[in-house]
């Protein structure tokens, strides 16, 4: 009996620790007065800061939408720009509240410690060479040396593709995505590859964009998305559901423009999203109008996606595979009910 009570107990106990840890980082976030976010250092389209010094971007929106839940403000965000391989190390290190810089969901992440809590953009890699080189597919890149960036799952898509169709590679690697570029450009390198979203946004940047063109050819999957410790599942769940706030409003047409008119809507799951009826948000730890501020401040992800990389934005991407599930594509989000 008493080694049971006992067990009991330090049952007790971890579960009072768990409760706790879970409830550390919103509390952490809220005496600071702002979200910690660590994003991209220079991706046009994703996390990138303009002539003033403020980041914009998809994955910029998905930061300032969090903020917009918690805060009612999505300025109250600090952007740590971070490098590719020091993501794990500084999500681990709890510098950062959040993860949400063009990371591809894979499983040694995840059980090497980065939580994913979704995909906010389905991307895939793909490869960019001078048209002068006369490539018209991947399949002709045998012997070429190919620019990437160290410490990526694309370096390793890389070597796994051309070990597959028995090529010759001479990978040149590169610490940052900046160098690669770079060196691409100036024609040390026969062609440069990563995720297709990042070939067309780096495009932009090249002496003369129209000189190269992007192959045709996806090799991977590379479902990209925030990702959290996993010590805290309330903040796990915050995080997720942002996301799935933004699909949910661009799925009952909920914009920006029009949020403020659809709190008198009629529609119960317009009504639910918005926080007119129930008290979604508290489960959460937030208020109820959670969604309604993400939505006032940021738009919903259609918007998101147009303006950052969509046909409305310089990079002009395609929604693909990133439309809503009901126009082909993959975005779903389960039901606020």
């Amino acid at each position: 009996m008493k080694s049971l009570l006992a067990s009991l107990a330090g049952a007790g106990f971890a579960a009072l620790g768990v409760l706790a840890a879970h409830a550390g980082t919103l509390d952490s976030v809220k005496a600071r007065g702002q979200l910690i976010c660590g994003a991209n250092p220079g991706l046009a389209g994703f996390g990138l800061p303009d002539d003033q010094g403020i980041y914009k971007g998809l994955d910029v929106d998905a930061c300032r939408a969090i903020a917009a839940a918690i805060f009612n403000d999505p300025n109250k965000v600090k952007f740590l720009p971070i490098n590719a391989k020091d993501r794990p190390t500084i999500l681990a290190s709890g510098e950062i509240d959040v993860l949400i810089r063009n990371t591809t969901w894979t499983l040694s992440r995840e059980t090497g410690g980065m939580f994913f809590t979704g995909v906010n953009y389905y991307d895939g890699q793909g490869f960019m060479v001078k048209k002068k080189l006369g490539v018209d597919s991947a399949l002709k890149l045998d012997g070429a040396s190919v620019c990437v960036q160290q410490g990526t799952t694309t370096e390793l898509n890389l070597a796994d593709y051309f070990r597959s169709h028995n090529m010759k590679l001479e990978a040149v690697v590169f610490a940052t995505d900046d160098e690669a570029t770079k060196a691409y450009d100036t024609g040390r390198c026969d062609a440069y590859t990563t995720d297709a979203s990042g070939l067309y946004a780096e495009r932009l940047k090249m002496a003369n964009p129209d000189d190269n063109i992007v192959l045709p050819e996806i090799i991977s999957k590379e479902p990209l998305g925030p990702s959290v410790r996993k010590d805290d599942i309330q903040w796990f769940e915050i995080v997720q559901w942002t996301h799935y706030a933004l699909i949910t409003a661009e799925e009952l047409g909920v914009t920006q423009a029009n949020v403020d008119e659809k709190l008198r809507s009629d529609n119960p799951a317009i009504r639910r999203l918005l926080g007119v009826e129930g008290n979604f948000g508290e489960g959460l730890g937030l208020t109820n109008d959670w969604a309604y501020r993400i939505i006032k401040h940021i738009g919903n992800y259609g918007e998101s996606f147009e303006r950052n990389v969509g046909m409305g934005s310089p990079i002009k991407i395609r929604r693909g595979l990133n439309a809503l599930w009901s126009n082909g594509g993959l975005q779903y989000a389960p039901p606020i009910r």
